[in-house]
């Protein structure tokens, strides 16, 4: 196939762009480097079943030629206040990159006739009365709070694909991707994944805030791919949950690191930092993916940490 991916030098993206090349598919990646890193397709430029669109998917999108897919990874993704690339600090570009860039990549598809896949977020299930989360779940999401411009445009996008699906017959699929980790993923996002690893590597304490209680299900990246290539494929059109199901507080998690790089600073205790609705519980019920996709994620926490810390150590040599 001859697939479009937007975001396509974020984190995810260009993992799925490197996928889909192994493949034997020929990709477009599109980009306007807003919070995506050219560093991520640098080495895909000789590639020539790979080539590249500088261009914000909130204007008129044109390709050239028969379009087989797209997938619409286009968006700030970090809730992190303190970092520059957060959606906090992008809300315009981000409820764009959610509604306008939804409707314009939704356009190409239709004018090809081409598989649509938009990647969604466990986000639209703000923080949860149900836990783990079903795709049935609704969600407890407030509409207007600060986290609101990144929940309500992927809300927006699910809705919009769905109407495309039930309106124009277009062969839509929805994945909502749950907290992943993985080499690329900027040193300044913001997140836990990337503070906890830079601060072990640099020898010091893991800055935990609140009591550490709270709890995340991480799934390492390569997994997540192989969930999103095998949904692309599928029949399936409604939502589908792609992430770990084992769920690890953030102390356990903070732990876990400091003992695989051999960081004796132990951890250190701030007042938490709640942003809106900021989710305490998050797991994925991944039972349609199991069932549908034949899909469950490979990698237990600690292999996939192991596989990323080079990542970091490297990152962190280089600056």
């Amino acid at each position: 196939m001859r697939i479009l991916i937007s975001g396509a030098a974020g984190f995810l993206g260009s993992h799925l762009c490197d996928r889909l090349l192994k493949e034997g598919h020929s990709v477009i990646g599109m980009d306007n480097f807003i919070t995506g890193n050219p560093e991520n397709l640098a080495h895909l430029a000789n590639n020539q079943n790979f080539s590249f669109i500088r261009h914000d998917v909130a204007n008129f999108i044109f390709v050239p030629g028969k379009v087989d897919a797209v997938m619409h990874f286009a968006s700030p993704a970090s809730p992190n206040p303190a970092s520059p690339y957060g959606y906090t600090n992008l809300p315009i570009q981000t409820m764009k990159a959610g509604a306008l860039g939804t409707h314009n990549t939704l356009g190409v598809a239709r004018a090809n006739d081409a598989r649509y896949l938009l990647a969604s977020t466990s986000e639209i299930y703000g923080d949860p009365l149900e836990h783990p989360q079903k795709e049935t779940y609704w969600g407890h999401a407030d509409p207007i709070g600060v986290r609101s411009v990144y929940d309500e445009a992927k809300r927006f996008a699910e809705a919009m694909t769905m109407a495309y699906h039930r309106a124009h017959g277009l062969n839509t699929h929805i994945v909502r991707i749950f907290n992943t980790y993985g080499p690329r993923m900027r040193l300044d996002d913001g997140r836990v994944v990337p503070n906890f690893i830079q601060q072990a590597l640099r020898g010091e304490p893991l800055t935990i805030f609140g009591d550490g209680s709270q709890t995340r299900s991480f799934c390492y990246v390569s997994d997540l791919i192989e969930g999103i290539y095998r949904l692309l494929l599928s029949e399936e059109h409604s939502p589908v949950n792609i992430g770990n199901p084992q769920e690890t507080s953030i102390l356990e998690f903070a732990r876990m690191i400091n003992r695989i790089i051999q960081n004796p600073a132990d951890v250190v205790f701030r007042p938490a930092k709640r942003l809106g609705d900021d989710p305490q519980r998050r797991q994925p019920d991944i039972t349609r993916a199991k069932t549908i996709l034949k899909w469950e994620p490979k990698f237990s926490l600690e292999e996939g940490i192991r596989a990323t810390i080079p990542y970091f150590r490297q990152k962190l040599e280089l600056d």
